[in-house]
């Protein structure tokens, strides 16, 4: 047995006793520091808790004083009351607060515990390393560092030896003299385990190994260098993150945001942070992460959400096809050829053209007054950054500023609107949709545009229409949020970009896989986003932590993604399961799920090409199985049995996964290998695939 089955044997050991002898007889410093921690901790939930009652009753007894006094009582006295209740409740809030924060440490009040000397100093320090940090009852002293304070990222960073952190004051260099990991599960401890270089990667893998759940779980625990790294980038204005399949992208960008939030949090709130999502039971499913962290949750929305916010009043807009069922050659060329990059350099142009060519000025006369078009030309180009509508205004200012500089004999002046009147006129074009039309049409290209309904766009529209919108009237900008989070960047154009960077110029976290793309009309690619985004910080992560090794193999067959690395965690080789015809299918499903159930797994996945072979699917399933039909309509991911398309599956991952239809008729174009090798890897322990007919071929890798 090596020393790698020794350490693992030893982990199971210690995870399936948790009041093996072992854990005191070697460790027993960390089982006295344990019950001390918690005798703190629960002298400070016990002082929490009669804050809260506290807070509660002064604050009713200031509401009841109001209520019956109202009428008696000076406005003066009314008011200080009201302020003097808003106080309390702010300090009742941060009592909850606090409270609900030593209950979550008093499961599990810390994972790890570093000993740092530093240089200059021969007395190690001990610091414990949690979720929140927390001091003794005077704050004299820090008992657990929170993970995102720069001491703890040793810990993630730093072997045994020469070490060092970045704090405020400059770096602190020195030695880092022990490294333990400790897993408490309910107050109780599982296991401690010193430093080596493999116990971090030990631990990751018993971590990884357990099933899954409805909500994405915080990695604090299990934070890997090159991640850690990511996560404390504080500098970036705009981060890209290409990570492959089952990398922890999602994760990582969430435990970022709650690194910055930690880290600035007196310019930074949760309220400033939005992250774009593809659908909302992704956003359901991630949404415990920063909550999990101490965090409030962020605001969620999709690309949908932004352009009704801007267009509301302006113009309707069609929700997005599926181009898995949508079979309209035409649309897809349309859809295609507004997805390049080259799109926008189209548009940059002929916006150049109109708005110096459409607006044609010519003298404006009111009474004696007269103002040369050769004026207000100049005034005109002397507003080059505004939209046109807004530099019409800003003209017609300067006409009425003028004309009442010249009005020596106080003559009657016109009206400001009466002069952008006016001047509206001198300009070709009435409004956005006018030129939107224009384009096409003076570009030659009439069969690019198609409006399915009067006043309404379709969606590949909708984004390049706001951007001509932003040149002749202006979007409204969002100045309160001061960080994005873009999931899945992969689906979405460069000129969706363009549109997205005027409507919150702000820092960025821009994240996804081009191997995933999901709409095969989107011709864009990575450069192209990097075009978009020039001197951005951009980072690779290439190896897949979701998957086991067989199932990362297997999907490599699928689609060779030659930078992808699965983790060294063993499981069942993926099933490939012939059926003679769709009822034997349907009855080889039932046998998977019914091993399912009495698996000890959490979560199965039933992945299907689209949506409609999904809805199809679970109407038969649905009369025996208690099961879960995620579409496009779906709010919430819940654990057990989840019945959905591979569009829907983006991003999830369940225990077990059965892709039905695996045949050649399904799956065979080189869109469908990306298809494919989406479903199988949302698999985390086990996969299985069935068809009727011939396999698939794709199967056979490229």
């Amino acid at each position: 047995m090596n020393g790698k089955q020794i350490q693992e044997k030893s982990l199971n050991h210690i995870e399936d006793n948790v009041n093996d002898s072992s854990i005191f007889s070697n460790f027993p410093d960390e089982i006295e520091h344990l019950e001390k921690i918690k005798d703190k901790l629960n002298d400070a939930l016990e002082s929490y808790n009669k804050s809260v009652k506290h807070y509660d009753e002064q604050y009713m007894d200031s509401k009841r004083y109001l209520a019956n006094y109202r009428s008696e009582i000076d406005p003066k006295e009314i008011f200080q009351n009201e302020i003097s209740m808003e106080q309390i409740e702010r300090a009742g809030t941060h009592a909850v607060k606090m409270r609900d924060r030593i209950n979550k440490l008093l499961e599990s009040p810390y994972f790890a515990r570093i000993d740092f000397t530093e240089d200059e100093s021969e007395i190690p320090s001990v610091f414990y390393i949690g979720r929140f940090s927390f001091s003794d009852a005077n704050q004299s002293n820090i008992l657990i560092y929170d993970w995102r304070t720069p001491i703890s990222s040793m810990f993630y960073d730093c072997e045994l030896g020469q070490a060092g952190y970045d704090a405020p004051v400059g770096r602190i260099n020195g030695d880092l003299t022990r490294k333990r990991q400790l897993k408490i599960v309910q107050g109780e401890m599982k296991y401690v385990l010193e430093s080596s270089i493999n116990i971090q990667d030990d631990v990751l893998q018993r971590e990884l190994s357990h099933t899954s759940d409805e909500k994405m779980k915080t990695i604090i625990a299990t934070i890997q260098r090159e991640q850690n790294q990511i996560i404390r980038n504080e500098q970036a204005e705009t981060l890209i993150i290409q990570g492959v399949a089952g990398s922890g992208k999602t994760s990582i960008a969430l435990h970022r945001i709650a690194y910055l939030l930690y880290r600035f949090k007196d310019t930074l709130s949760a309220k400033n942070v939005v992250i774009l999502s593809p659908n909302k039971v992704f956003a359901d499913y991630i949404s415990n992460v920063l909550p999990e962290l101490g965090e409030e949750p962020i605001f969620e929305m999709s690309f949908a959400d932004v352009a009704e916010i801007q267009l509301d009043g302006i113009i309707n807009f069609e929700p997005d096809k599926d181009p898995l069922e949508t079979n309209d050659t035409a649309w897809a060329e349309r859809v295609k050829f507004k997805s390049r990059f080259e799109f926008i350099k189209m548009m940059d142009d002929y916006l150049e053209y109109a708005t110096t060519e459409y607006f044609q000025p010519t003298d404006y006369e009111f009474g004696n007054f007269k103002v040369d078009r050769e004026w207000i030309l100049s005034r005109y180009n002397a507003y080059k950054n505004y939209p046109i509508k807004i530099k019409l205004s800003e003209v017609a200012s300067d006409i009425y500023d003028k004309l009442q500089t010249e009005n020596i004999r106080d003559d009657e002046l016109p009206k400001p609107k009466s002069i952008l009147k006016k001047l509206s006129e001198m300009f070709k074009i009435k409004n956005t949709l006018a030129l939107y039309k224009d384009f096409y049409k003076t570009m030659k290209l009439p069969d690019k545009f198609v409006m399915p309904d009067k006043k309404t766009l379709e969606w590949a529209d909708v984004y390049p229409f706001m951007y001509f919108h932003s040149v002749f009237e202006g979007l409204k900008e969002n100045k309160l949020i001061k960080h994005v989070i873009i999931d899945e960047m992969q689906d979405y154009t460069p000129v969706q970009y363009i549109v997205l960077n005027k409507l919150f110029k702000c820092k960025k976290t821009i994240l996804g896989d081009y191997g995933q793309s999901l709409n095969p009309n989107h011709l864009h690619s990575l450069d192209d986003l990097k075009k978009v985004y020039e001197g951005v910080n951009y980072v690779e992560l290439n190896k897949s932590y979701r998957s086991t090794y067989e199932i990362i193999n297997f999907a490599k067959q699928i689609q060779n993604v030659t930078k992808l690395e699965p983790i060294e965690r063993h499981g069942d080789i993926p099933e490939l399961i012939s059926c003679s015809d769709s009822e034997d299918e349907l009855l080889k499903i039932k046998e998977k799920i019914d091993a399912f159930q009495h698996s000890g797994n959490v979560t199965l996945g039933i992945i299907l090409k689209t949506n409609s072979m999904a809805a199809s699917l679970y109407d038969k399933l649905s009369k025996d199985y208690d099961a879960h039909l995620i579409t496009t309509d779906s709010q919430q991911f819940a654990n057990g049995i989840t019945i959905t398309s591979i569009q829907m599956s983006k991003g999830l991952e369940f225990d077990e996964v059965i892709i039905p239809s695996a045949n050649i008729e399904t799956y065979y174009t080189d869109y469908d290998r990306k298809l494919l090798y989406i479903a199988c890897t949302r698999a985390m322990h086990k996969l299985s695939l069935l068809y009727t007919g011939s396999l698939t071929e794709l199967l056979k890798g490229e």
